[in-house]
């Protein structure tokens, strides 16, 4: 089969590669091989490569910068993926498109599921749904993103002659590479520092090796329904607790017994931590429609810390 992938410099797009399948041919694009924000060019190398899937792990994820570069962070999240939706459908392609738990505002009080009502309180946020939305609009006719932040539709369905377009939502991502929280909090306590972190936002930590091989799974999954779906971790820590089992993968890696010994670290509230963007205080998510599916759920989050905090002592 063969398989665009883009975002491929990415945490994602690093472990798909790395658990590649021997039957796909991947081209993996980068930022600087494929400008996903130039529909010319993204309608050029479809053209060529001609895929029979098309995976968007590229996105705009700086939280905070967002704020401030709005115009940019829409052009990746939201121009970008429906470039790439538009180029998909004129090639039959199907498409997995990445989105994130930030569509919610984190005022529920149970996990969300695909037709909860979105409410983005951040640029970010906003513009991952607007992303959402035009990947779902190359299928189907759709309400526009304002009126579906504010109303909560439910996406409508695909039409039955377009190619399967999958919206896939997940949560705090965390990987060997690139920069995520796990990796900050591994390298504050190597240095020393004393370490804040919140305790009042909770989500379900996502190893995306994990999600990378979810992603095989559905791609190898052709008469999947299009529409939105949840994956993350089965786990709902907060923030605080999250780096707490950091700290005892490292301090398991490294010998040192109590992880509350070991290291300095407190938990804070989040209006003790200065940040330009708002987060969702409880984003978790419901998993059960794709695991009805027979999308499996991968190792839990210790088994994954352990691994990975192992890898990074190796560098």
């Amino acid at each position: 089969m063969k398989v665009l992938l883009t975002g491929a410099g990415g945490q994602l797009g690093r472990c798909l590669q790395d658990r590649r399948p021997a039957d796909w041919r991947l081209l993996a694009a980068d930022h600087k091989t494929l400008d996903i924000t130039d529909v010319q060019a993204v309608s050029r190398r479809v053209k060529q490569f001609q895929p029979q899937l098309i995976i968007n792990a590229a996105a705009y994820t700086n939280v905070d910068q967002a704020e401030s570069d709005r115009e940019r962070a829409y052009a990746v999240n939201e121009h970008g993926a429906r470039y790439l939706a538009q180029a998909a459908r004129h090639a039959g392609a199907r498409l997995i498109h990445i989105s994130t738990d930030y569509v919610f505002d984190g005022e529920g009080l149970r996990p969300y599921v695909e037709t909860d009502p979105v409410n983005p309180l951040n640029v970010y946020g906003r513009s991952k749904l607007a992303g959402e939305q035009a990947v779902l609009q190359e299928c189907a006719e759709q309400p526009n993103v304002a009126d579906h932040a504010q109303s909560g539709a439910a996406p409508r369905q695909p039409r039955p002659d377009a190619p399967s377009f999958i919206v896939l939502r997940t949560a705090w991502l965390y990987s060997e590479y690139g920069r995520n929280f796990v990796k900050a909090i591994v390298a504050g306590a190597l240095q020393g520092q004393e370490l804040n972190v919140v305790n009042d936002q909770i989500g379900a930590p996502t190893y995306a090796g994990n999600l990378a091989q979810a992603i095989i799974q559905i791609g190898r999954m052709p008469d999947l329904p299009g529409g939105v779906y949840h994956y993350s971790g089965s786990v709902a820590l907060t923030r605080y607790e999250f780096a707490r089992k950091v700290l005892d993968a490292l301090g398991e890696a490294q010998r040192l017994g109590d992880s509350s010994e070991a290291f300095r670290f407190t938990p804070i509230v989040s209006g003790q931590h200065s940040v330009a963007a708002s987060r969702p205080k409880y984003s978790v998510l419901d998993n059960g429609k794709i695991q009805k599916l027979g999308v499996k759920e991968g190792d839990g989050v210790d088994v994954c810390l352990r691994r990975m905090v192992a890898a990074l002592l190796r560098g």
